[in-house]
């Protein structure tokens, strides 16, 4: 059996320096193969790292946090996404390392690619839901294209007509029988764009890529079971994990693949990327710490092979013994409660391209699960018949000889010392691992990614059946008791262990709970994309004192500086499937990244939910006007 050897790189780290975290979360190679640009997250630079010599070249530090890089056309020049609130592009000479110059980009810059001719390059404005266009002749941003919600992934067809965008979360209303996140494709030439959405279920969208021949992209998702009670976690009863085929041409989903196996999940896909002469599509997992390698050609050729939908006579049959019977049941009760027509549709079935995503044994035959060394797999370069991998929580890339099919191909290159981890860094490591759950379906983070939420309604067991409720950001949990909207955990250490016991499936053990909890309480709240420079707006200012008054009222419940009083109120939310009347007041830090809204998800923005519910102004004293509305939003978009 072929091994491969543990590189250590020390080039810049001094005696009796504590090494620092680095956090690898992206990598690139230049276009001859020599080197390989790491994007380290945690250490805030980039690393050149000499593939056939195992040494670090040099370290660069970054105005920020690089959360993405990709090389020009002719190699001379890397591009590199640093976030902050107020993003900057850094334009790096690819062989000496120097920064030539900084362009700025929005809120949270990610996911650069560059057109095939160099003249362009599109980023990801995350926070800002834009993408902005750069042309890299005048350094200077041409446009912002209008996105769905969170981009975080670019890919562009090689002809160059095409860039397509991972959103990462689904910007629907929660309540409904159909919420998914949906990819974004931008015409380069025009600008306009077309939506394509995913599969119910679509969220947490990490990674794109187009195959060599431009003909298909490929994009990571998890597909979420969140219309089932969650009963159990087996057969991706709660969250499987996927894989979407898109037709580029036609501009289409052409199907979702399942990337778990019956009895063993396949947790947090991230990176995708296809071999140069698209043999393979080689796709990440965060959570389980594997690499999948898809034989592409016969995925193609199964998918293409099987019908758009499945023959009548087979429109009805049941997968996994009741699952899809049980789903239609539940939509059918739902409906009923709630006096609206039954939304039943079909049943897809694995005789159908549609079916495929209820389908665990379809990539059997097709593809190699590979356990990697190190742990929280991201970003993923290939280099010949090798695959390079940005192991996240061991400072360690992962290397795969793809044309090597030994048990056990994998093989590790440290990017410095190991650094001891810290109760804080466990906890956030445990946080993203599905090791954690039986059978490995899902990790905290598969409903909870960086900590926050998926944008879904989830049926949890812990108030009865057929209730669901919004899931809800863990940032100032742990200060914001009780837990859960319905306020049924008394605080967010009882949460976190109940959620490893009843959503994870496992026994929890005290020490992983305690490293859970302190992640948790480290998380910070990130400045508003509503901010101009970090401070209120004028308009926003007059929202504050519109909130804070006796006029509207919204500070008796939301008072500061946590904005939330830590109550139960009943506010005329109840729905009909609700055993409760009474909600727990939500914090409102960070509100601007956690629609829908109301503990059911019923209102995609604040505007609605001030709008038409008129929310907070039953306790007001008198009207407000259309200004004074727009004010009161702007500050509470502020927070």
């Amino acid at each position: 059996m072929r091994v491969f050897c543990t590189i250590t790189f020390v080039a810049w780290i001094g005696a009796g320096q504590t090494p620092e975290y680095q956090g690898p979360c992206d990598l690139a190679a230049s276009r001859d193969g020599r080197i390989l640009y790491v994007a380290n997250l945690d250490a805030k630079n980039i690393s050149l790292v000499d593939i056939h010599s195992g040494e670090s070249i040099r370290s660069i530090g970054m105005p920020g946090e690089p959360t993405g890089l990709t090389l020009s056309p002719d190699g001379r020049e890397l591009y590199v996404t640093c976030a902050s609130a107020q993003s900057m592009l850094v334009v790096m000479d690819a062989e000496s390392g120097k920064i030539k110059t900084t362009i700025p980009a929005g809120h949270t810059a990610c996911g650069p690619t560059v057109t095939p001719d160099g003249k362009r390059l599109y980023v990801c404005n995350r926070f800002d839901n834009s993408v902005s266009v750069i042309d890299l002749k005048t350094r200077k941003v041409v446009a912002r294209v209008p996105v769905t919600r969170e981009p975080l992934a670019t890919a562009i067809t090689p002809d160059g007509e095409s860039v397509l965008i991972a959103n990462h979360l689904p910007a629907d209303r929660a309540d409904t029988s159909y919420v998914a996140a949906v990819v974004t494709i931008i015409d380069t030439q025009s600008n306009a764009t077309t939506t394509i959405r995913l599969p119910s279920g679509a969220s947490g969208l990490r990674g794109i890529s187009v195959s060599p021949d431009g003909k298909h992209a490929y994009v990571t998702h998890i597909l979420a079971r969140y219309e089932l009670p969650a009963i159990q976690v087996e057969y991706g009863w709660i969250n499987a994990n996927a894989l979407s085929v898109i037709d580029t041409k036609e501009k289409k989903l052409l199907s979702t693949v399942l990337l778990d196996e019956m009895n063993l999940g396949a947790a947090n896909p991230w990176g995708v990327a296809c071999t140069a002469d698209g043999r393979w599509i080689c796709v990440t997992h965060a959570g389980t710490h594997e690499l999948s390698v898809i034989d592409a050609p016969a995925l193609l050729k199964r998918l293409l092979a099987m019908p758009a939908k499945p023959p009548p006579e087979q429109i009805g049959e049941v997968l996994y013994d009741d699952r899809n019977q049980l789903l239609d049941y539940f939509r059918r009760l739902r409906a009923e409660l709630k006096g609206e027509e039954s939304e039943s549709g079909e049943l897809y079935t694995m005789g159908s391209a549609a079916g495929v995503a209820n389908d665990l044994d379809f990539l059997a035959g097709l593809r190699r699960r590979i356990k990697l060394k190190g742990k929280g797999p991201r970003g993923i370069a290939i280099v010949g018949g090798k695959a390079y991998i940005a192991e996240h929580f061991t400072d360690t890339l992962g290397l795969v000889d793809l044309e090597h099919e030994s048990s056990n191909p994998a093989g590790s290159l440290a990017l410095g010392p190991a650094p001891q981890l810290t109760t804080k860094q466990r906890g956030r490591m445990l946080f993203n691992d599905a090791v954690l759950c039986l059978q490995h379906w899902q990790s905290c983070a598969s409903c909870h990614p960086e900590g926050r939420m998926d944008g879904l309604n989830w049926d949890l067991t812990n108030d009865g059946i057929g209730n669901l409720k919004n899931s809800k950001s863990l940032l100032l949990a742990h200060k914001t008791a009780p837990a859960m909207s319905s306020g049924i955990r008394p605080s967010a250490e009882k949460a976190v262990r109940g959620g490893i016991e009843h959503i994870l499936f496992t026994e929890p053990s005290e020490d992983d709970a305690a490293s859970i909890d302190a992640y948790l309480k480290s998380l910070q709240a990130i400045a508003s994309p509503y901010l101009e420079d970090g401070r209120l707006s004028p308009a926003a200012k007059r929202g504050k004192r519109l909130f804070f008054s006796d006029k509207v009222g919204c500070a008796k419940c939301h008072p500061a500086p946590l904005y939330t009083d830590m109550k139960r109120h009943d506010i005329g939310s109840k729905g009909p499937c609700d055993r409760r009347r009474a909600f727990d007041t939500p914090t409102l830090i960070e509100v601007w990244r956690t629609a829908p809204y109301l503990h059911d998800g019923r209102y995609t923005t604040i505007k609605e939910l001030i709008t038409e519910r008129q929310h907070c102004r039953q306790q007001g004293k008198a009207e407000l006007s259309e200004q004074q509305i727009r004010d009161l939003i702007e500050f509470v978009l502020s927070l």
